[in-house]
């Protein structure tokens, strides 16, 4: 990807006009105080949702407490044998070699409890209808296969109650040629997570929890603390509703393979070698393209820490919308990538990338709410906070900082909330923006030294013109990832630096990477 650089003589060269950005010649080498107290205020407007902004996923069928069980079968593990219970033998029938576990059910309304431990055995299930699993204080390491293999197209519910464990072979071989299975944990049809309870897994043959239709979690605990490949993986797609998911994986840490992935609420602590969460189906495929899948993802809320070692925090092969939650993103490659446009609309999200662009869309930036820091380190090639690819960069709301050797320019004939651009500072320096009349704008611990800073707030108001100081000190403050929305800010060094709000986006330095479509200069 190419890159317009341009210095900040340049800059003001060609952009007089524009705006005005001064110094004094007879004090040029002289540095002044802050004289008076500048209280520190939070200020975040909000324009209009745009994106995947009314999506839930819901579905009543996904409730367990809409489904009825009137037979109940009982499994209970030991070491090399099982302990079964079951009141209709002729519909459910179950075999048993030592602790390998078969069940084959042609009826409804069937719930397993299944409880135990066994470290060198394997529950195997075929159902032609719905299920429910409760699986309590289970233990289960397969030596030769899946823990739990449910060759079932059907919805299995699955309860979590106490504390389940649940490890894989590193080799499968008792697998039927016409039969699937790749995880630890491993079902044909939906699986549906709930109740209060753990599930910990792992996937030492390839995914720690897969399903070939969809996964659900609606509550529990579940952990997949090694995975081969995939923490989770799926075809159709992911719905999290809430609950709690840790993950250590070789590959992405949460994959849907031909479909999209709805979050609504829940705690996430990701650690993945390649991608964090990953709509992964690719629409540009001219071998196999399905114009039926739509592989975007779609954050409603929750909590999230993901961190990457070689691939993205979170990627979409089609849209991206961020709505609420809050986000920090460690990521070696993109913090946030996607192929169509990327919408923010709320939320907090913090992204920092070491090797790439922070913030990335193929098809434009959107960006109506929320507070996004966006920060690439990465000084050798020319990586932005915010690309867009040439295309469009439309600010109507929110807090956005972006550090970084350059970034996209807003498109000022889209955007309704002002912005502006201007030379890095020195690293773990307070960077303060005050009006005339001292009234804070930005008050920002800068982490990294950078080329370019972007900001855009509605605190920076046309006609008014602002003052940049480092330096100083906050007292009573509050921050999240360095950026102050309390407190009183004193003692930072004029650094010589003015702008006057004349138009939508103001620049006094950095660099430019694509401007946005019909923006830039």
């Amino acid at each position: 990807m190419k890159y317009k650089t341009f210095n900040k003589a340049g800059i003001l060269a060609i952009a007089l006009a524009v705006f005005t950005s001064c110094s004094s010649d007879d004090n040029e080498n002289e540095t002044t105080t802050t004289t008076d107290d500048v209280v520190i205020t939070s200020t975040n407007s909000t324009g209009t949702a745009e994106g995947d902004t009314d999506n839930t996923g819901a579905d009543e069928d996904d409730l367990v407490e809409n489904a009825t069980f009137e037979n109940t079968v009982q499994i209970v593990f030991s070491e090399t044998s099982v302990t079964i219970t079951n009141p209709v033998p002729d519909d459910v029938v179950i075999t048993q070699d030592g602790a390998d576990v078969t069940v084959s059910s042609t009826i409804s309304e069937v719930a397993y409890e299944v409880s135990g431990t066994t470290t060198d055995g394997m529950l195997k299930m075929y159902s032609d209808k719905k299920f429910k699993l409760s699986l309590t204080d289970l233990s289960i390491t397969n030596n030769d296969g899946p823990a739990i293999n449910i060759q079932s197209s059907k919805t299995i519910f699955v309860l979590l109650e106490g504390t389940n464990n649940l490890i894989d072979a590193s080799s499968y071989s008792v697998i039927p040629d016409d039969e699937d299975a790749k995880a630890a944990f491993f079902s044909e049809g939906q699986l549906v997570f709930s109740g209060s309870g753990a599930l910990n897994v792992a996937g030492n043959y390839k995914h720690g929890i897969a399903s070939d239709d969809y996964i659900r979690v609606i509550s529990g605990t579940i952990t997949v603390s090694e995975a081969a490949s995939d923490g989770m993986h799926t075809n159709d797609y992911i719905i999290i509703d809430g609950g709690t998911i840790n993950i250590n994986a070789s590959s992405d840490g949460m994959d849907c393979g031909e479909g999209y992935i709805i979050i609504n609420s829940g705690t996430f602590n990701i650690n993945a070698i390649d991608d964090g969460i990953v709509a992964s189906y690719d629409i540009d495929d001219e071998d196999e393209p399905d114009d039926s899948i739509t592989p975007n993802l779609t954050i409603n809320g929750g909590e999230f820490t993901i961190t990457t070692s070689e691939g993205e925090g979170m990627e979409a092969k089609g849209i991206m919308t961020i709505n609420d939650g809050n986000i920090n993103i460690d990521a070696y490659d993109d913090g946030l990538n996607a192929i169509g446009t990327l919408y923010i609309n709320g939320g907090n999200t913090f992204v920092k990338s070491t090797l790439n662009d922070a913030i990335d869309s193929n098809a434009g930036i959107t960006i109506t709410g929320g507070t996004t820091i966006a920060i690439s380190v990465r000084t050798d090639e020319p990586d932005g906070s915010f690309d867009t690819d040439d295309n469009l960069f439309k600010v109507t709301g929110g807090t956005i900082l972006g550090l970084a050797l350059n970034t996209s320019f807003p498109t000022e004939s889209a955007s309704t909330q002002n912005t502006v651009i201007f030379d890095g500072i020195s690293a773990n320096t307070l960077l303060n923006i005050q009006s005339e009349d001292g009234t804070e704008a930005l008050t920002y611990e800068v982490p990294y030294r950078v080329n370019t800073i972007i900001y855009s707030n509605s605190k920076l108001e046309t006609g008014k013109t602002y003052t940049i100081y480092t330096g100083g000190s906050v007292s009573n403050g509050t921050e999240v990832n360095g950026l102050y929305t309390s407190g009183t800010y004193s003692g930072g060094t004029d650094s010589g630096d003015f702008f006057t709000i004349d138009g939508t986006v103001t620049q006094i330095g950095g660099e430019l990477g694509p401007q946005g479509e019909n923006g830039g200069r």
